[in-house]
């Protein structure tokens, strides 16, 4: 990932108890797939973010394996439903053990 470049979370700031909201995140990285070459002929190392999860107050919402064949800068979009007032806590693992997080606050309204 490059230098000042964040992950990013797209949702409401609020929502009614027990509403079904949705969720749209990225995280700007480049996702290399280790099968390419560079212009002297050397394979480019592996390098992808190879896990995504999403908590709620703790509570796993959505955690997902990626494989090479993802496109850089990748993104997810999902519904979560909101029981309570909380946080949810975005986490994204990197191959080389680089670990990305960001939180968002929902409140009930």
């Amino acid at each position: 990932m490059a230098s000042g470049d964040k992950p990013r979370v797209k949702m409401p700031d609020t929502a009614a108890a027990g509403a079904e909201i949705t969720i749209k995140t990225l995280i700007p990285h480049p996702m290399e797939s280790g099968q390419r070459k560079d212009s002297d002929g050397n394979t480019i190392p592996r390098s992808i973010i190879n896990r995504f999860t999403c908590e709620f107050n703790g509570e796993s919402v959505i955690d997902v394996r990626l494989e090479p064949s993802v496109s850089a800068n990748p993104d997810f979009e999902f519904a979560a439903t909101v029981p309570e007032a909380g946080v949810f806590s975005f986490t994204w693992y990197a191959d080389d053990g680089s670990v990305y997080e960001t939180a968002q606050e929902i409140a009930i309204g």
